[in-house]
């Protein structure tokens, strides 16, 4: 963990920077040092029906929802929350300057028993780091 989920407006689509998006979310939740590398997990869905605010079609938006594993205490919840949002916003900030645009986070964690995974990820991930290290 973690999942993190992007939904953005249709009408960003080619001004998001999306692969720059994901790239920034994937290094800064790394970089919270709380999350391990074989649980992440970066997904973005485009929103094709959408009504904000007064429903001008130039307004935007971007959410992201941060899927967790159970049981991390709030303050490091929060710590790696505001890293994320502060990435996020960072990225976004030029769309915002020039455009109606809400962007909004939020961290959900996943229910302690009704979580069910198979994950050989990290088992992957581990040994192309040794090789690449080897290689060095």
């Amino acid at each position: 963990m973690p999942h993190l989920i992007i939904e953005y407006s249709a009408n960003l689509e080619g001004r998001l920077g999306l692969d720059a998006l994901m790239d920034t979310l994937h290094h800064t939740a790394l970089e919270t040092g709380v999350f391990p590398i074989g649980g992440l997990r970066i997904r973005a869905h485009r929103t094709d029906h959408y009504r904000i605010a007064d429903g001008d079609p130039a307004n935007g938006f971007v959410h992201v929802t941060a899927m967790i594993g159970h049981g991390r205490p709030l303050d490091v919840q929060q710590r790696a929350g505001e890293q994320l949002f502060s990435a996020l916003t960072a990225h976004l900030e030029p769309l915002f300057a020039q455009s109606p645009l809400a962007i909004s986070f939020n961290i959900q964690e996943f229910h302690p028993v009704l979580n069910y995974k198979k994950n050989n990820l990290h088992r992957y991930v581990e040994a192309r780091r040794k090789r690449s290290a080897g290689d060095s």
